[in-house]
């Protein structure tokens, strides 16, 4: 190698390595205070790229976006216990314990009758895969998916929220209710068979077409 060709280099390796301390120095000054947090949806977004990205969290949160996929919550006075959410689950995260009743207790927010009442109504966010199918399939939009995200535990089982407002007399009151509805509609609906009648005195059997036979070959 010749000394031109070593000092060139050397002079390439020093003008490479200014240029890369000349950037880090002038993020380093645009970093003395912190960077403004606003939401994704917001038009200024990229436009603040200068300060300090670190978030204090969580005495400092970054605004997430209103659509989209955090922590479930189910409105449990507007929940007719269709079980569509618990059927299209792909992680069998929701179990519902049903109760029918007699007859109509209620009706939703958007006028739905309600003739099912919800025992047991438990979303296991630990086994949630956070896909919204539950949601969508919801037909009074009782299930939705709240803006919280941070609902980190130290023990697993706390991940299991419960939504059923039943009382254990309740769901023992509403099982016997309608197991004895059950047994009296069974009760007046059983009737003994009729006897086989036989046909009347000159009675015309019943018509069957005479096929001809068939010529042999």
């Amino acid at each position: 190698m010749t000394a031109q060709s070593y000092w060139g280099h050397l002079a390439v390796a020093f003008r490479t390595l200014a240029g890369g301390l000349r950037l880090t120095w002038k993020h380093l000054a645009a970093a003395r205070h912190p960077r403004t947090s606003v939401n994704i949806r917001e038009a200024g977004y990229f436009a603040g790229q200068h300060g300090i990205a670190t978030v204090q969290y969580p005495h400092e949160q970054i605004p997430v976006p209103d659509q989209g996929r955090y922590q479930l919550h189910n409105e449990i006075d507007d929940c007719i216990v269709c079980d569509k959410c618990a059927k299209i689950c792909p992680v069998d995260c929701i179990d519902i314990e049903p109760i029918k009743s007699a007859e109509e207790f209620g009706k939703t927010s958007d006028g739905t009758p309600k003739r099912i009442y919800a025992a047991k109504f438990n979303i296991d966010m630990a086994k949630c895969c956070f896909c919204g199918l539950c949601t969508t399939v919801c037909p009074t939009e009782c299930l939705t998916m709240t803006p919280h995200y941070d609902f980190s535990t130290f023990d697993i089982t706390d991940h299991n929220f419960a939504f059923g407002n039943m009382t254990l007399a309740d769901i023992a009151a509403k099982k016997s209710a309608w197991e004895e509805h059950h047994k009296n509609k069974a009760a007046t609906t059983t009737t003994p068979a009729p006897p086989l009648s036989t046909p009347a005195a000159g009675a015309k059997p019943v018509f069957k077409p005479r096929i001809p036979p068939t010529k042999s070959q």
